[in-house]
């Protein structure tokens, strides 16, 4: 037996884990890490299957070829010589812009996905790049980018020593955070209660984070954004606000908030004006306070309003990059790719829709359309990494049916899933605890300074190939150097990149220095650690990889501090209250305002042991809360003559799903998981086991947040109706018929 330590990679809380394995390498036990400064010992079941997830069974090991209905397993040469001759045959006839690659959400919770997603975009050569950015977090990056110049800096809530927070669109009791990495939130916000603050939760849905608050407020899905304008609007009309940073725009915000009194936005959002008006008067009163949403208020049709209103709350009531209101974080890693220009989107459009450009990606709503539309720069050849599309992204049967129309597709995934089944070619990355891990991206919105990296625990396999060596071979396939190109290659040319700006830039750690000296000086085991080590090197700490291979319990660099000045990057210096692009979203609201409501609606739902479609393959983590049931409010199951089960019907398409009778969630909204629906594939425990629904069968690809273009799962009408025995005779044989009445 040995003890071993590793970051959990998960989901966004960075939780440190003590792990023990036996002489042949398989995972006895599983357990927190309680010498970890951050997470201080707190596991959640996700953290405890770590051990099933790295050992399962239905993992690919090697490359795999479709032939027809028949896949084979085949060697790394074979397959990367399949792979060149896929793209280089649709570039051939149809050129680059008939590419198109598609980024997962697990690319965010490895090393290889953030170092080597941008090189592998440039290499393909085309505008098509589509990531999960604009199923989950867009809106945010669109507000942050126009409020701040800055689409990256993204501020968290000071968890620790806020004493007042609220909570829109977000259960991070069982998400455990996003966009705002906490382990133990749970733990942070009973201690936030025990220290005096007031915990506010809004929500659709009576969530486990609003059973830990000292008050929960229904709100009606998709309308936070009437919600938070209500309270700006009672800030600045009873002189409330107390800004505290520099400021453009305040007249024009007010301009814009006039016609949202609480009165007014009560209709629509369903929250009482009087209830309004308090929250804003106890967010002013409160002498540290913060407000926090996330993917329930992103993923709906006003989402990118909604977070630029949740940071002018912050703002107008002095808690914006303040301690206990919202700060940013200091990574560790110096901070690359940042632009010197203002942000800006829609530097280029889609071809079919027309839809903007955001952070080099164009909405994932429109893939299908790129790729089903016949014409020049149709999409004829799509790389997938680490992403499930067809369950994740909106009208998932429509986008299922326009992959089974490209003349090639690659996938790199270690599952034979609903998306990867319709690849042509899989390459298979090694298993988790084969793989170092250093989190680029999640360290970046910690509620605490802090680093930890995690080497391999298990050597790779021989011929066996790392993920970021497929990832380099992938790019220098795109890029047209063939199979046989050297991964180590681009490695050393990313390397050459980052030092060769480091070492031009003044104030640089290696200014003025030799790239070839610096580059000697690093110390690593393959090219991401590399990187890494440079990286951290020209970080503002000015630690290296050894500190934190001295370190394997991971490093406390401190409480946030203010950082605002460094981070603004508008054209005004200032950080713009009412920037244009997000002031057209008020006049959309405010036609909005005398609009009818639908009857019945739609959100998503969050659950403890499932992270969107990982997770479903591992026997212990399905089954219990964690099933994919419709959750309806008693009254409207008797409203509805509603039994076991439901036939759910949206403009995109229906289902009939199990139902779950709960007070627990308003009248007139109805809750599916999101992930499930799996079927047709290796995956044995999701294909029988649990394989539920796929809840994007009901969301409509058409339907986007405008600014951002993030595909709507919160507030999507649907009707419902009880589940009937078609009639002899009738055309749908013994399918179910759905019941007029629902509606």
């Amino acid at each position: 037996m040995r003890t071993v330590h590793r970051t959990c990679p998960l989901c966004d809380a960075v939780c440190g884990l003590r792990l023990t394995l036996d002489d042949d390498g398989h995972v006895t036990s599983v357990k927190g890490d309680p010498d970890d400064p951050f997470s201080k010992g707190y596991i959640c079941p996700k953290g405890a299957s770590l051990g099933a997830l790295d050992e399962d069974p239905d993992r690919l090991r090697v490359p795999m070829i479709r032939e027809g209905d028949q896949w084979r397993q085949v060697t790394w040469e074979e397959a990367f010589e399949a792979v060149d001759r896929g793209l280089s045959g649709v570039i051939e006839a149809h050129g680059r812009e008939s590419l198109g690659a598609y980024f997962g959400n697990p690319t965010f919770h490895t090393m290889a996905g953030p170092l080597y997603r941008g090189p592998l975009s440039q290499a393909l050569g085309t505008r098509n790049i589509f990531s999960a950015s604009t199923i989950d977090q867009m809106p945010k990056h669109v507000a942050c980018g126009y409020m701040l110049g800055d689409p990256i800096a993204i501020s968290v809530p000071d968890l620790d020593r806020t004493g007042y927070l609220l909570v829109l669109g977000a259960n991070p009791a069982e998400s455990n955070g996003s966009l705002c990495a906490a382990p133990d939130f749970p733990g942070r916000l009973k201690a936030l209660r025990a220290r005096g603050g007031r915990l506010v939760v809004v929500d659709p849905r009576r969530t486990r984070t609003a059973a830990l608050a000292d008050e929960h407020v229904f709100i009606r899905p998709g309308t936070d954004a009437f919600l938070l304008f209500g309270i700006v609007h009672t800030l600045l009309a009873e002189d409330l606000a107390g800004i505290d940073v520099e400021v453009a725009g305040l007249d024009d915000l007010r301009r814009l908030a006039a016609d949202f009194t609480p009165q007014a936005v009560e209709r629509v959002c369903g929250v009482p004006a009087e209830a309004i008006v308090r929250l804003a008067r106890e967010l002013a009163a409160a002498e540290t306070a913060a407000v926090y949403s996330r993917i329930g208020a992103c993923t709906q049709e006003f989402g990118t309003a909604a977070q630029w209103l949740v940071d002018v709350v912050n703002i107008l009531t002095g808690n914006f990059d303040r301690p206990g209101g919202v700060m940013f974080t200091r990574t560790a890693c110096v901070e690359l790719g940042r632009s010197p220009e203002p942000y800006s989107t829609g530097r280029w459009h889609s071809r079919v829709r027309g839809m903007p450009e955001s952070l080099g990606e164009l909405p994932v709503a429109t893939l299908a359309d790129e790729i089903e539309t016949p014409g020049e720069g149709q999409i004829r050849a799509l790389v997938v990494v680490a992403g499930n599309p067809v369950i994740s992204a909106p009208d998932g049967p429509r986008l299922d049916r326009a992959l089974q129309k490209l003349d090639f597709m690659v996938c790199v995934d270690p599952y034979l899933n609903e998306t990867t089944r319709r690849a042509h070619v899989i390459l298979p990355p090694p298993r988790i605890l084969q793989m170092p891990h250093y989190d680029f991206l999640l360290l970046s919105v910690t509620v605490r300074n802090y680093a930890r990296f995690s080497p391999p625990i298990l050597p790779l396999a021989p011929g066996q190939l790392s993920e970021a060596e497929i990832m380099a071979k992938l790019t220098l396939i795109a890029s047209g150097q063939g199979p046989d190109a050297d991964p180590s290659a681009l490695d050393e040319m990313i390397l050459g990149q980052i030092l060769g700006w480091a070492t031009q830039t003044p104030g640089s750690p290696v200014e003025g220095r030799d790239v070839a000296e610096v580059r000697a000086s690093l110390e690593g085991d393959s090219g991401p650690e590399l990187m890494l080590d440079a990286m951290l090197r020209l970080g503002p700490y000015g630690l290296s990889l050894a500190d934190l291979r001295a370190n394997p319990h991971g490093l406390d660099l401190g409480p946030h501090e203010p950082r605002l000045p460094e981070l603004l990057n508008t054209a005004s210096g200032r950080v713009e209250l009412a920037p244009p692009r997000l002031a057209e979203e008020a006049a959309r609201l405010r036609e909005r305002l005398a609009a009818p409501a639908p009857d019945m609606v739609l959100i998503g739902r969050r659950q403890l042991r499932s992270l969107n479609s990982w997770l479903h393959n591992v026997p212990n983590l399905v089954g219990g809360s964690n099933r994919c049931t419709l959750h309806v409010h008693p009254d409207d199951v008797a409203r509805l003559g509603l039994g076991d089960q439901a036939v759910v019907r949206s403009a995109a398409g229906e289902l009939v799903v199990p139902v779950e009778p709960t007070e627990a969630i308003m009248p007139g909204v109805v809750s599916l998981p999101h992930g499930w629906g799996h079927a047709g594939t290796a995956q044995r425990v999701a294909s029988t086991d649990a394989p539920g629904v796929n809840a994007n069968t009901l969301t409509d690809a058409s339907v986007v947040d405008v600014p951002s273009g993030n595909a709507v799962f919160n507030g999507v009408p649907v009707t419902l109706g009880p589940v009937v025995p078609a009639a002899p005779g009738d055309s749908l044989g013994d399918e179910v018929a759905y019941t007029p009445a629902a509606t």
